[in-house]
């Protein structure tokens, strides 16, 4: 069964390849739109200016490819984790299918074809975007919905700013790096928010199932709440070299079986394949990177971001904690990522990210620990193909670790990824 479904998922890559300059030929425009490619650099939330004039439906069938080298060591104190060696990691692979359905309404889908965490095939997630009332009637709330955006689904949701950078399995075309961050806020929830634009302004105020898994069974243990989220924010290109962006986000939920999932909802798997597995089997796809699970979480990130020419730089500053009630606790993320683009469409990089996590699990507790560096650069060498190289080095410190395999935990090597999005 594993080699007929390796089959299957080669077939649909090879089919995506092979067709991919055809489908690309005859992509059509859409509307308040991130292109899935190097013009979708450093873009956020899709701008409220109206640049597409719609003529009718349109179907725009998209996709992305990463392949990734991989030579990491490893090593704990207890000397059980797996030997890692040099080789190629299983390919990942995204279907997209963007469609413009009506004047100001889009439906976005994505469904991950291959992925270090999933053998099958499955959707990620969708969402309908709504810039527009006129499928009302024609102007409808036309001056609020010239600030305004509505966006309903079961989808990522806009929790922070490190989500738009980050690689959505094959999806890394916008990532500098190879990993994403340690803690990744990043789940697909059913969700409903409202985004207002006006002046480089921004707020965000959303409210979503807080389930990654639906289910409307309920038992004993059940505590279903919602989680509610929002973004404050000013997004400016102050001169043509000069752009500031400033951030705060949050997310709240208080229901101990459900809010647990924002630094875990990628089911895709981690970046980095096999770290920290040991060798009686303890581990899997989601290594690398940290996920508090407090039943009750609050939490905030900060973002900023400036970009001065060439130089640009995106900064995290992240605080997730748990309700007295369920034992306190609470983690500190800190990330920086310098780089400087250079070249005639700025098609080169050189950079690099420190990313640090440190807190306890509940109150008093011994500190968890856990600090990364990446250093790198990479080649657009169009605008739907890059090629990145990076060093990874990741430490678990801290008296926390004490008699898990994180003790003395830590990773270093060389990533190399080659990425085709379009």
């Amino acid at each position: 069964m594993k080699t007929r479904n390796n089959g299957y998922r080669i077939t649909i890559l090879s089919l995506i390849l092979l067709t991919s300059s055809i489908v690309y030929a005859q992509q059509p425009a859409l509307q308040y739109f991130r292109p899935n490619d190097k013009a979708g650099l450093n873009v956020f939330e899709p701008s409220k200016q109206d640049t597409v004039e719609f003529d009718g439906v349109k179907v725009r069938i998209g996709g992305d490819f990463a392949m990734q080298f991989q030579s990491i060591n490893q090593t704990n104190s207890l000397d059980s984790l797996v030997e890692l060696g040099t080789n190629f990691n299983l390919p990942t692979a995204n279907l997209n299918i963007d469609v413009q359905l009506y004047d100001g309404l889009r439906m976005h889908l994505r469904t991950y074809l291959s992925s270090q965490n999933h053998r099958e095939a499955w959707v990620k997630g969708g969402y309908l975007q709504i810039d527009k009332l006129d499928f009302i009637k024609q102007g409808f709330m036309q001056g609020f919905m010239d600030v305004a955006r509505i966006t309903i689904g079961l989808d990522e949701f806009n929790y922070g700013d490190a989500h738009f950078r980050r690689s959505d399995n094959a999806r890394a075309i916008f990532n500098p790096f190879v990993g994403n961050y340690i803690m990744d806020a990043f789940s697909t929830e059913a969700f409903g928010e409202l985004t207002i634009m006006k002046n480089g302004f921004l707020g965000v105020i959303g409210i979503t199932n807080g389930k990654l898994n639906q289910s409307v069974v309920v038992n004993d243990n059940s505590d279903n709440k919602a989680s509610f989220y929002g973004k404050l924010g000013y997004d400016n290109q102050l001169s043509d070299d000069f752009r500031l962006r400033l951030t705060g986000s949050w997310y709240i939920n208080k229901g101990t079986t459900t809010g647990s999932w924002i630094y875990g909802g990628d089911r895709a798997g981690s970046r980095y394949y096999n770290v920290m597995q040991t060798l009686d089997g303890d581990g899997g796809p989601f290594e690398g990177r940290f996920n508090p699970r407090f039943r009750e979480l609050t939490a905030i990130q900060i973002n900023p971001f400036i970009k001065y020419k060439g130089l640009e730089f995106f900064g995290i500053y992240e605080v997730a904690s748990n309700s007295d009630d369920q034992g306190g606790g609470a983690f500190t993320q800190l990330a920086g990522e310098l780089l400087y683009r250079f070249g005639n469409t700025e098609q080169f990089y050189l950079g690099g990210r420190y990313n640090t996590v440190s807190g306890e699990m509940v109150e008093n507790a011994l500190t968890q620990e856990i600090n990364r560096v990446n250093i790198g650069g990479g080649w657009y060498m169009t605008k739907n193909v890059m090629a990145k190289l990076e060093y990874v080095s990741q430490k678990y410190e801290g008296e926390g670790w004490t008699g898990t395999k994180y003790n003395g935990g830590e990773f270093d090597g060389i990533n190399i990824e080659a990425v085709i999005s379009f």
